[in-house]
């Protein structure tokens, strides 16, 4: 199958932004083109390689096999090309150029701010970031389709870097009607009755949770999944149960006091957020500096935005988890 030559850039970019959603109108949008123009593109596409590359499933659009194993191939042309590109403008304006950034869906509550901050001391670099699961940003590493990932737990299983960013606590949520929310001190299996809200399987979030149960010999009366975490934040405030979930996700339901923590030993959990890159990719000088700013700024900026929460471990502590000390020998400070 010899079709490299009448592939163009434009047919891949098209086809890399149309297979991360459900509908050629939604790509439309973002690529800033008609619907139709998308569908004759990816038409084109498919001509060339010969094998259809989307299907409808439930009135939506899903990749074929053939378009799951395309669209890592040009993944990674697209991402070869933006190094390229990168590198290019880096020898001219080091201040410049554009940073692609996944993150995990935890990470939203604080990522975009230190963006923000990061955008008014360097305009003139674009920043694009997205949004997943950890098993989402597992496949833009590999594929080449991002520059830096900034998710819960470094991946083993993969060739990158992963470099501790900061303090990453996780907590027991409940609605303020239970009736051990001003215990202190008390052991998990006092929830055991209680039905536990869980986020879905490839999330960071959830393998927190199972590393958790499984430490604590814990099972729980009843477990409900759910897709995200305002949805399992507005399931607690709803009286449907108790959650173990990220304190960064919690900053607005804290401080007008809509959800309330449970003092449970053994929590905060403590885990620390990574900044994450492939090993074999050549950061650019740009990329390099905005990592440099992730590494100074993101500690100080969530202490101060969590600090009227206390739950921080002592320096030594907190130093320890930043050097990699397993987070089950260290102890909770309130």
């Amino acid at each position: 199958m010899n079709f490299i030559r009448s592939l163009t850039l434009r047919q891949l970019q098209i086809f890399v932004v149309a297979s991360r959603y459900p509908s050629f109108a939604r790509a439309a949008e973002e690529l800033h083109l008609t619907q139709p123009a998308v569908s004759m593109q990816i038409r084109q596409l498919e001509d060339v390689v010969g094998l259809p590359l989307f299907e409808r499933v439930a009135r939506k659009l899903a990749l074929t096999e053939a378009g799951e194993r395309f669209s890592h191939h040009a993944s990674r042309i697209i991402g070869e090309i933006k190094d390229a590109e990168d590198a290019m403008t880096s020898l001219t304006h080091a201040d410049s150029g554009s940073i692609a950034v996944s993150i995990v869906s935890s990470a939203t509550y604080f990522a975009p701010k230190l963006l923000a901050l990061y955008s008014q001391q360097y305009p003139k670099v674009d920043v694009h970031f997205s949004v997943g699961n950890r098993e989402t940003l597992l496949r833009l590493l590999q594929d080449n389709a991002t520059d830096l990932a900034i998710m819960g737990r470094p991946p083993p299983e993969l060739g990158t870097t992963a470099e501790p960013m900061a303090y990453h606590p996780h907590v027991i949520i409940a609605p303020l009607s239970h009736p051990l929310r001003d215990a202190r001190r008390f052991d998990l299996q006092e929830l055991a009755g209680d039905t536990f809200l869980l986020r879905e399987p490839g999330s960071g979030t959830r393998a927190v949770v199972e590393h958790t149960f499984r430490q604590h010999l814990f099972q729980p009366a009843r477990t409900v999944t759910l897709g995200s975490n305002e949805t399992i934040k507005q399931a607690v405030m709803a009286g449907m149960g108790v959650s173990l979930i990220s304190l960064h996700t919690l900053a607005l339901e804290l401080r007008t006091g809509e959800i309330a923590l449970l003092d449970v030993n053994g929590t905060p959990i403590e885990r620390t957020w990574q900044l994450v890159h492939s090993r074999s990719k050549q950061l650019s000088p740009t990329c390099l500096a905005f990592r440099r700013f992730l590494l100074e700024h993101a500690e100080p900026f969530l202490e101060n935005e969590y600090a009227q929460f206390a739950f921080r471990p002592p320096k030594r502590a907190a130093a320890r988890i930043l050097e990699g000390a397993a987070p089950a020998d260290l102890g909770r400070t309130k």
